[in-house]
């Protein structure tokens, strides 16, 4: 039972840490008219962001104790 309790804090830490990264101010620093490959700044930024948030989910998730 521990287990799960722990894995819901570091689900719920999760959510905190992207919250933060999708606010306004994060997302601000980024809105330049520079390109990252081709793709503008924010865009290549939020799907960075995204993957990496999925990924630490389903580390968190699949990860045996």
């Amino acid at each position: 039972m521990a287990h799960r309790a722990m894995q819901a804090q570091r689900l719920v830490a999760l959510f905190v840490v992207g919250c933060l990264l999708f606010s306004f101010p994060l997302l601000s620093l980024f809105n330049t008219g520079g390109t990252v490959l081709g793709i503008p700044v924010l865009y290549a930024y939020l799907f960075a962001v995204w993957i990496g948030l999925i990924a630490l989910m389903i580390l968190v998730v699949e990860r045996k104790s």
